[in-house]
C-alpha cells in the first residue's frame, strides 16, 4: 500500500496515519480497515493542514458506509490536532477479498 519514500518529508507522518487508521473497525466484520485493504491512500498537505484518506467500501451499498467514514475522519482529527480529515471514497480498484492483508484473513480465519 504505502511505501516509505526518504526524499518524501511527509513519509513518515503518512506511515503514522496508515497506523493510526488501524483503530478503524469495521463495525460488520470487527477487523480494521487497513487490514481489510479499504484504505488505497493518504495524501498530506502540511500548508493547510490537512490530511485527504482514499479509500473504498466492500461495496457501494454498504450499510455502515457512512459511519465507517464518519469513524476515519473522527480518528484523524482527534490524533492529529489541528488537521481536517477528508474521506475521498472511490470504487477503483474494486475492493475484493484479494484487499485483505496476511493478518486480516487470519483475523477472519480465511
Amino acid at each position: 500500500m504505502a511505501n516509505f519514500d526518504i526524499t518524501d518529508p511527509l513519509s513518515f507522518m503518512k506511515a503514522e496515519v496508515l497506523e493510526t487508521l488501524r483503530l478503524v473497525i469495521d463495525p460488520e466484520l470487527h477487523i480494521n480497515i487497513i487490514d481489510l485493504g479499504l484504505v488505497y491512500g493518504v495524501a498530506i498537505d502540511a500548508a493547510k493542514r490537512t490530511i485527504l484518506v482514499t479509500m473504498t467500501l466492500s461495496s457501494a451499498y454498504c450499510p455502515m458506509g457512512e459511519s465507517i467514514v464518519s469513524a476515519v475522519k473522527n480518528c484523524i482529527e482527534g490524533h492529529y490536532i489541528g488537521y481536517t480529515a477528508t474521506v475521498e471514497l472511490v470504487w477503483q480498484p474494486v475492493w475484493s477479498y484479494d484487499s485483505i492483508t496476511g493478518e486480516g484473513k487470519r483475523l477472519l480465519g480465511i
